[in-house]
């Protein structure tokens, strides 16, 4: 089923008014103050504008070199504001259209007994009974204590096929403002006024750009003490360009405007001024995949993960496990194994079970009443099995009639526990099922092992390429089952899994993790269920799903809204995209600010060493820039169109390839964003001052 286009993330007129409108409100000091690199060229640029503005009171206007230069210095800060501006924009339209989902809903809440009242979603609280029917949005957050229905979760989800949402299970979880599409549900509200998920998500959203993670912090501060030391190193040129002005007789000494102008070009403002528009685009687009990061933090550690727990079944495979074949044991005919498995599975309202029902009426298409007068014994942990009992002539139980299907081991335990074997061509047929990766149920009567049933789950299409890119990127999976490790083993093989975990308990998994973490790894997992619960709350990363239980969504660091559990190789995937973006146009700064050194520091010191007319230095200037005047307006013009440029990229993230491995991809982007950020400023300040020069402006 295709997605409708989720709101909120197209740039649009209305989100690139908000964002001019708001790079203007950002040159507020107290904002600016916040980014160490653009506090520095806004304290510049208004003391060059003060100068400036103090020239021309006392009667000597400013040249028109000096405001062509103080104006780019406030369109650099412009333009940086400008694109932490756009991406803000673009997740607060996403607020809107979520916060448009907040109005007020009249809930139907129990008032004792089976008597409601109507009331307004915003007077619920954690613990209130709610029935929805047919057509009614659902209230608030919280989890379907009776009924099952269809819910339609579009609003949310963007996907228009509705879910099924029932009472117990890892599938109780509502979401307020979905639709109930059919039927009726209670619901135990979880969560009180403004905590819901989509109130989480709106402040996620609006909070984005408050929110510093570990790697953005460690960046800042790296980027702070460069401009420190640059900002030490200029401002102790002044009083050394006075002395040399003095002792030669000369008026050369260095300008405020040049001093100002050579700092903007020496420290890093392309990654200071995109830093926050990496940062606010990489939860765009976890969100634009349907997954709420509760946290900044938790986006950027889906990039540093280096081993990745799964489980099999709804991640690996589809998950529906399907009947597709019935062996029977030496001396037993198909009728019989059929007719055995029927009785088994007629009240088995599992998928399983299900299947093998449409199997076996499709084998026998005059199906007998083979459980008529028994009573269904379900399927339970403890005993791995299920099927029919039914009463002898006393009224008493009757094992020689007993009906299971089950595991082969515990089949194995209830035969022979009265007196019977289990077949060799059974236990043969059981390891070849296994080992293909399928699942086979052993069927008895009584101590009578009659068959084998195979139910086979699918491995999903793709998910053997993205394990390998995974595996390229340095990230080890490992995959979770309850399976038999003969299954466990051919479904890792077909998969591509790095490893497996075989007949695992719900403990096994929090063992997994504290053991991997005690090696010094990162760990990711999914889960939905109330035992996935300390897991997922151990884990780093940990991905709930947004219909499982309130534990689960509650002890996770992420909430997937499309409840898929796949979509955690997503999270990673969006995590190492934007650690991807944020050192590629780190290493593009650097290297640009290289190469601005070979066109403004000539062209700022020109004047210094001048012998016969001619400066010494006019030897580095190897781009054959004009004049000084030119060569300095052309850095600062590039310094500020080269952020206006890169904003796209930022915004959609640097290319990322899984499969490429983690070494190709570091010299590719070396390649592309190191060179390539040596070689763009020299290009493009050298066609600056070209077209300076032939307008007339330098």
């Amino acid at each position: 089923m295709k997605k409708k286009a989720l709101p909120g993330y197209g740039i649009s007129r209305k989100t690139l008014l908000s964002a001019a409108l708001a790079a203007f409100a950002k040159l507020d000091p107290r904002v600016e103050f916040k980014n160490p690199v653009m506090f520095t060229v806004w304290a510049g640029s208004l003391l060059c504008t003060i100068a400036a503005a103090a020239e021309w009171i006392g009667g000597l206007p400013p040249s028109s070199f000096a405001v062509q230069v103080i104006a780019w210095l406030w369109f650099t800060l412009l333009f940086a504001n400008f694109a932490e501006g756009i991406a803000e924009a673009q997740g607060k339209a996403r607020a809107d259209s979520l916060r448009s989902m907040r109005n007020a809903i009249t809930a139907h809440l129990f008032n004792g007994g089976e008597k409601t009242k109507d009331v307004k979603s915003s007077e619920l609280r954690s613990g209130d009974l709610v029935v929805c029917e047919t057509g009614d949005l659902i209230p608030g957050d919280g989890e379907v204590v009776e009924g099952v229905a269809s819910v339609d979760e579009s609003a949310i989800t963007g996907e228009s096929a509705p879910v099924i949402r029932e009472a117990g299970g890892d599938r109780s979880g509502v979401t307020g403002g979905t639709r109930v599409i059919s039927d009726r549900i209670v619901i135990r509200i979880t969560a009180d006024p403004g905590e819901g998920f989509v109130d989480k998500m709106i402040l996620m959203v609006e909070n984005a750009t408050r929110q510093k993670t570990p790697g953005e912090i460690a960046l800042t501060i790296l980027l702070a003490s460069l401009t420190m030391i640059f900002l030490i190193a200029v401002v102790s040129l002044y009083p050394f360009s006075r002395y040399i002005a003095n002792e030669s007789k000369s008026m050369n000494a260095l300008s405020l405007l040049k001093l100002v102008t050579l700092l903007v070009c020496l420290i890093p403002t392309t990654i200071g001024g995109l830093l926050s528009a990496i940062g606010i685009s990489g939860v765009s687009r976890l969100m634009r995949k349907n997954v709420m990061a509760l946290s900044g933090r938790a986006i950027e550690a889906a990039g540093d993960i280096d081993v990745l727990l799964l489980d099999k079944t709804g991640t690996i495979t589809y998950g529906n496990r399907m009947a597709t074949e019935l062996i029977a044991a030496k001396g037993v005919s198909e009728p019989e194994l059929a007719e055995a498995a029927l009785a088994a599975s007629l009240a088995d309202d599992t998928p399983e079970g299900r299947s093998i029902v449409a199997l076996v009426r499709d084998r026998l298409p005059a199906r007998p009443a083979a459980a008529a007068g028994g009573a269904f014994v379900p399927f339970s942990a403890s005993t791995r099995m299920s099927g029919v009992d039914f009463l002898a002539a006393g009224g008493e139980s009757d094992p020689k009639r007993a009906i299971r299907k089950g595991a082969l081991s515990a089949v194995r335990e209830f035969v022979e526990g009265r007196g019977g074997t289990v077949p060799p061509e059974a236990v043969g047929a059981c390891e070849r099922i296994a080992r293909s990766g399928g699942t086979p149920l052993a069927v008895s009567v009584g101590n009578r092992v009659l068959g084998v049933i195979h139910l086979k789950d699918v491995v999903k299409q793709g998910i053997k390429e993205r394990f390998a890119g995974l595996r390229a990127m340095g990230i080890r999976t490992v995959m979770i089952t309850g399976d038999n490790r003969l299954t466990a083993a051919a479904i890792a093989a077909e998969s591509g899994v790095s490893d497996f975990i075989a007949e695992a308990k719900p403990e096994s998994k929090l063992e997994a993790i504290r053991q991997e973490q005690a090696g010094g790894h990162l760990v990711g997992m999914i889960g939905d269920g109330t035992n996935d619960a300390p897991a997922l709350a151990q884990a780093d990363v940990g991905v709930a799903m947004a219909s499982g239980t309130q534990t689960a969504r509650e002890a996770g660091n992420m909430i997937d809204f499309d409840n898929d559990p796949a979509k955690v190789i997503d999270v990673v995937e969006v995590g190492k995209q934007l650690l991807i973006t944020r050192g590629s146009l780190t290493t593009f700064s650097i290297a640009n600010d290289v190469a601005k050194y070979f066109a403004i520091l000539p062209a700022v010191f020109s004047g210094f060493y001048a012998a016969g007319g001619r400066s010494p230095l006019a030897a580095l200037n190897i781009m054959r820039l004009a004049t000084p005047e030119s060569a300095i307006l052309s850095a600062v013009v590039f310094n500020a169109i080269i952020i206006i440029a890169l904003i796209p990229l930022a915004l959609r993230g640097v290319k990322f390839n899984p499969a490429a491995g983690a070494s190709r991809i570091l010299r590719k982007n070396l390649l592309i964003y190191g060179l390539g950020g040596i070689v763009a400023p020299f290009v493009g300040i050298k066609l600056l001052d070209m077209l300076l020069g032939a307008l007339g402006l330098a």
